[in-house]
Formats: structure tokens, sequence, C-alpha cells
């Protein structure tokens, strides 16, 4: 079942956007050397709340998930759990973040380095974010589902031998965070990559890459997902909506335009 949305709809969903991208960049600006995931995490559910929000991730689940965000540490890939764990310089951390806006959903994430980091990661952050982008800019009327996991392989596979993480991807977003279709962040030729992308749907693009294997693990807390090799990993998030008058990154404070600009397609003004 894909729901598709109108141009009111989706300007609720910018509004959710906004509101995670705001906690994302308020959560930017305090990693920083000795802070602790808790402490990351009750500023976002502070920013949120401030906001006539709700977090779209506490209690999300089984077991239901403690935490407002996501807090992945250097090897953890995904779905990090908040807590008394502390970031040091030269780590990096990946901050999920989601919100719900009168019935409407906002889902983004970003991976910040603290303090100096490694040259090697910093160009794992940065292929991270771009291969994002091609897979967003891959999201037009008449392609194929598929196209996108396509674009993000083949710009990753162009930059390095990245390890691109399997069996967790984007999906489909609005009155529910996780809906159909799910989204692959390589290329796939199963039956849903042949779906036909339409105006009125909404889709998070988020892939997550590792500076070595492609192989996970998830942890006895039922959530964190680490690199089994321990390699470092990255994850970017972004939600957008394919309207009538073009692309609209809900999540991206110029709704997508400085990310899409190289690739010549049509944002929604």
């Amino acid at each position: 079942m894909i729901e598709l949305k109108n141009e009111e709809q989706f300007a609720l969903m910018r509004e959710a956007g906004l509101i995670v991208r705001g906690a994302l960049e308020t959560l930017r600006g305090e990693v920083k050397d000795g802070v602790t995931t808790a402490r990351l995490d009750a500023l976002a559910e502070d920013y949120i709340r401030s906001h006539e929000a709700v977090p779209s991730f506490k209690g999300y689940g089984h077991p239901p998930f403690p935490g407002v965000i996501c807090a992945s540490l250097n090897h953890e890939i995904v779905h990090g759990i908040p807590g008394k764990t502390v970031v040091h310089d030269g780590d990096i951390i990946s901050i999920d973040c989601g919100a719900i806006f009168q019935g409407w959903h906002g889902d983004a994430a970003i991976t910040v380095g603290c303090g100096e980091i490694d040259e090697s990661l910093a160009e794992l952050l940065r292929v991270t974010e771009q291969s994002m982008w091609h897979g967003i800019a891959a999201i037009q009327d008449g392609k194929r589902l598929g196209d996108i996991g396509t674009a993000i392989q083949g710009y990753v596979r162009s930059q390095g031998p990245y390890g691109i993480v399997e069996g967790y991807g984007g999906h489909g977003i609005g009155t529910e965070m996780h809906m159909d279709p799910f989204v692959h962040n390589h290329r796939s030729m199963d039956r849903g990559s042949r779906l036909k992308l339409r105006p009125g749907m909404a889709l998070a693009i988020e892939p997550m890459l590792t500076l070595g294997s492609k192989f996970t693990l998830e942890l006895d807390d039922d959530w964190t997902v680490v690199s089994r090799d321990g390699s470092p990993a990255a994850h970017f998030e972004q939600t957008v909506c394919l309207t009538e008058q073009g692309l609209w990154v809900t999540t991206a404070a110029d709704g997508g335009k400085a990310g899409l600009a190289p690739f010549g397609v049509t944002v929604h003004p």
C-alpha cells in the first residue's frame, strides 16, 4: 500500500521536516568532547516538544525504543540507544531524528565528527552524504524505485571500496514513520524495485556506509546495529516528497536546492 499525498499534506510534512532539521542542527553544535548521548537526546526532546511536535522514535517498535534520537557512535551503524556513552574528540556519531507534526512525519539523519577527525573518516562522511543526494536525484516521475539504489551504489563504487550496508535502508513515510515501499541502498532485482515512482509519494532516503565490510550484527539490546568487522560507519538521511512541481526535500532547510543543484532536477519552489 503506497500512501499518496496532496500539496496540503506535503506542507504539513514540511513543517515536521523543519522541526527535525532544527533539532539536528542544534545537536550538531553540541557534539563536543565529553558530551553524553543522553544529553543530546534530552536536547532533541526539548526542541521537538517546544515546537509543538512529538518525537517519532520514543516508544516505537518492539521492544519500545527508549530514546528520542538514535545515537550511533563510530562502528555503530544505526539504532544506537542514547545513554551514558561519552563522545570524544576523533569520534564520529550518527544522529537519527524523527518528529510528528499534526499527524505527519519527518525523518532525517546526519553523521558528525567530534573535533578533529581522521581524513578517512571525513571522506567517509562526504561520500555517504553525496550518495544520498545521488539517490534523491533519481526520484523522478515514471522512473523505478530500484533506480534510487542503483544511483547510490554507482556513486559509492566510483569513490572507493566502501561497504554498502544491506538489510537496512529507506522507506515510505507520511502518516506513519515507516511505510511501504522499502528502498534499497544498492542495486536490487526484487519485485518492489520495479515500482514506478509518481507524484504524491514521499520517501526517506538513507544510505549507510562503512570503511570495511557491509556485514552487520545486532547487539543484545535488540536495537543497536554495528559493523561486523568493527569498521567505522556513517549514515545520512532526508525525507523527500515527489510533487507535481518537483522534488521537495522537506527535512532540508532550503528544500533540497543546494544538494540537488548539480543534478539539474526540478525542485519544488
